[in-house]
Order: structure tokens, then sequence, then C-alpha cells
């Protein structure tokens, strides 16, 4: 996961080549290299980062996977409550104008070698889940089992539905039709011991499947995060030692790392800046991080390897980090 150099990612220019329409307020984006050259291959569960022409960069799942593509395609929800991300896209973006693009990341990755795979999805949380089911349904025999749960408040909320009939797997809950919101706990239940679990939507639903699964073995259990599970440690007073620039920075309190190495004029990967993307992930030499990403699983911040600098404090007085 982690580059190795901690290099700044290699980011390009991208031109919109069409917007579509994929269910009421829901929309979907397609972007080209303006030369036509091909693109890296997309994984299920894969993320680009997007620089809108008003200073605005966001994270969005990618919802065709593949290799070589010609175009990466995005779905968007505008949000009512938007601080510029999916309002501008949807109301001032247009087919033609430039942007630039970073990635794909993969955070939420597909075990296709899983006997049985079990997807939730709510609201526009489906847009990595419906990559995943796409990579599964082309699959060779003899693939795993899969089942989706796909919910929402209404079916006209509901994004790509008209590929999703062709799937019998696909178990679909409308909160104004069903009276009910999805029954995670039954959903867990009824899944096979072995099963790998993936789960992406709003808050309330990823701490239902969270508490759900509370005695599933972590490795089966993935979990795709839109905002961050946990605020930011900002107590500071510990230092920072950068082994391979030879550089320490006291941190104070109300900064973050990435913000304090920033300051000084160092060259870094990031995005979020709310630890739900990984483009910040920076290896440990030693010292004990505190992590509140939503990135790594609670074994890899139990392991203490790598951290995400845009939003960790440190449990010692002094981290080492290989930068």
């Amino acid at each position: 996961m982690l580059n190795e150099t901690a290099a700044v990612e290699a980011s390009f220019e991208a031109r919109l080549i069409a917007i579509r329409y994929a269910a009421r307020d829901v929309n979907t984006y397609e972007f080209a290299r303006p030369d036509g050259a091909t693109l890296k291959d997309v994984e299920p569960g894969a993320h680009i980062d997007v620089a809108l022409p008003n200073g605005i960069t966001r994270q969005y799942s990618l919802i065709s996977p593949g290799p070589t593509p010609d175009r990466y395609i995005v779905a968007v929800k505008r949000d009512p409550n938007s601080r510029g991300g999916s309002r501008f896209m949807h109301e001032e973006l247009r087919v033609g104008q430039l942007v630039t693009i970073t990635g794909p990341r993969n955070n939420f990755r597909l075990r296709e070698d899983s006997e049985h795979t079990v997807l939730i999805a709510g609201g526009i949380g489906i847009t990595p889940i419906w990559c995943m089911v796409q990579r599964l349904r082309a699959l060779p025999a003899p693939p795993g089992s899969w089942t989706l749960h796909y919910s929402c408040r209404t079916r006209a909320e509901a994004a790509f539905l008209a590929g999703l009939a062709q799937c019998p797997q696909v178990h679909l809950n409308f909160d104004e039709e069903s009276g009910r919101v999805l029954d995670l706990a039954a959903v867990v239940g009824q899944a096979p011991p072995a099963a790998h679990l993936y789960c992406c939507g709003p808050a309330p639903m990823l701490a239902a499947f969270e508490q759900a699964t509370a005695n599933w073995p972590g490795e089966q259990k993935h979990v795709e995060y839109f905002t961050p599970k946990d605020a930011p440690p900002l107590a500071g007073g510990f230092v920072v030692e950068l082994r391979r620039s030879g550089r320490e920075f006291v941190i104070p309190p109300g900064k973050s790392i990435l913000e304090v190495l920033r300051d000084a004029g160092m060259d870094l990967s990031y995005s979020c800046e709310q630890g739900i993307c990984g483009a910040c992930e920076t290896r440990v030499i030693s010292g004990v991080p505190e992590h509140r990403d939503s990135v790594l699983t609670p074994a890899e911040q139990a392991a203490n390897t790598t951290v995400m600098i845009c939003c960790a404090g440190s449990k010692s007085e002094r981290l080492v980090l290989d930068l």
C-alpha cells in the first residue's frame, strides 16, 4: 500500500468528456486525457482525486473496472450541505473543462478469491460496490458466490438500477416502501462464516455495520468511509524526526504533522487531509503513533508500521518517520 519512496504521486490533466444522469441528484462524470492516451488499470474499490477548477480537491470512487481504460468514470451525488465539491460538479462543471486527477488509489480492495462475498451499500455508497459487482460478474468460473444488499431512502435516489436488475443476487431496500431501514444485523447474521463483507454508505449505516460485525475477524470485514470516523488529535507537544532528511520538528497544539511539514516547505503526497484517502501514508521507523485514520485496519494500526500524517498524533514523545 505504501509508496516506498514517499514520493508525491503523479497527477495528470484530464478533460470532462461526458455527464450522464444516474439517479435523482446523482450524475456520472467521464474524464479522459486530452491526447487520448490510455489510463492506469482500475481495480474494484479504487478512487481518484479530482482537483476542480474552483481549487477544491475531492475523492471519488471509480465505477467501471478494467485494464488500461480510455476514461475514468465517477458518480457524484449533489449534497445539499456541500462545501463546494459536489455543488460545483453539478452546477458549474461543464463538458470540455479540464481538471487534475491523481490516482487511482485503492484502500477498499476486493478479495476475488473469497468463497462468498457480501456487499452492502447505502445511497451513493453504491459507487465502489457497483464496480465490485461488475468485476464479480466477469470473473471466470468457478467464481465465488456473492450477494448485494442496496438501501436508499427512495427508489428515485438509487443509481445503476438497470444494471443491478440483471443480477438475482441483488436485494433492494427502499425505506419509503419497506417502512424500515436495512437490517444489517440480519444481513450479517446470514453470512457464511468464511465470507468477506464490504460496506459503503452513510455514517449511521457504517456504525451499524461495525456493530453487527464486531465479532468477525478483522481481515474479513471491509469499510469505505466518506467522512472521518474520529477527530484528529491536536494536543501536539511531541517531536517528529525525519530520518532520511535529518530534520526535526516540534508539533504544536492545534497543528497536524502534515501541516507542520508542509509549512516547512516539504514536498509531500496528500489529498483529503481527513484520514480517508491514504495519500499521506508514511512509514514509521520508531515511536508510537496515535492513529485516527479510516484507512488502516485495526491490525495495521496496532502494527504501527505506517501512519497517515494528516490526522495522526503520537503517544510517544518522539515519532521517527521515513521522510
